[in-house]
């Protein structure tokens, strides 16, 4: 892993903000990603977003925080937040953006217990593949205090295999439509071979009774993404 978004939060973080992100992904073409964006405030954040955070209770874990957004929020909230991310870049911006609880870990590392977890911003992504969904969903129960809850959001993706004439080209014979093959620009640099999923809310549902969870909608976003709930 080069960590070109981890170097891409420290430039912006830094002062040496000259470019975005590049993003594209084996079903889309590039598209920029805007580095003000990975540093928005509450107020900027969308509604989703805002909801999951008025939701949150208890200590809690934000699990692919970035450059700490969503933990900040809480942390000013006098909430016990605990950041984590794979990014040795993105943690060092926590650090410095002044978290107190912050660690370069994966998540399926992770062994503390908590009453919130979140996973914001296509928290399904860091599932990679619907075979490995779950193992990452009875990983995430295991970190549920008593009464716990996950707040989860993603986009169901089958719009974008929509024709002309309403009908959809999915191939019954390929994987599942949101395993998607992901990509990452930035000053000259690509990240390949990076596996991103979008899960859609009924297919998350599935899964979550599967291991004993019950899995709510909490709300719909403005183009088809989702808020859910796990507990």
């Amino acid at each position: 892993m080069k960590d070109i978004f981890g170097q891409a939060l420290m430039d912006y973080h830094n002062g040496n903000y000259t470019e975005d992100l590049i993003t594209s992904t084996s079903i889309s073409e590039e598209d920029i990603l805007p580095l003000p964006y990975l540093f928005r405030s509450y107020h900027n954040m969308p509604k989703l977003e805002q909801q999951a955070l008025a939701l949150c209770q208890g200590t809690v874990l934000d699990v692919g925080c970035g450059a700490g957004n969503h933990s900040l929020y809480l942390q000013n909230n006098s909430f016990e937040v605990k950041a984590i991310d794979i990014s040795k870049g993105a943690i060092e911006v926590c650090k410095q953006r002044g978290l107190a609880d912050y660690e370069l870990i994966d998540l399926l590392d992770e062994a503390k217990t908590f009453d919130t977890i979140l996973l914001l911003m296509n928290g399904t992504g860091i599932f990679k593949k619907l075979c490995l969904a779950p193992n990452y969903l009875k990983h995430l129960k295991n970190l549920l205090n008593p009464k716990g809850q996950i707040l989860i959001d993603s986009s169901d993706i089958k719009y974008m295999y929509q024709d002309d004439d309403g009908g959809f080209w999915l191939d019954t014979n390929s994987n599942y439509y949101g395993e998607l093959d992901y990509f990452l620009s930035y000053k000259g640099k690509t990240e390949f071979n990076l596996k991103w999923l979008y899960l859609d809310f009924e297919t998350l549902k599935e899964l979550s009774n599967n291991i004993g969870l019950h899995c709510q909608l909490i709300t719909k976003g403005e183009h088809y993404d989702y808020l859910a709930r796990l507990f």
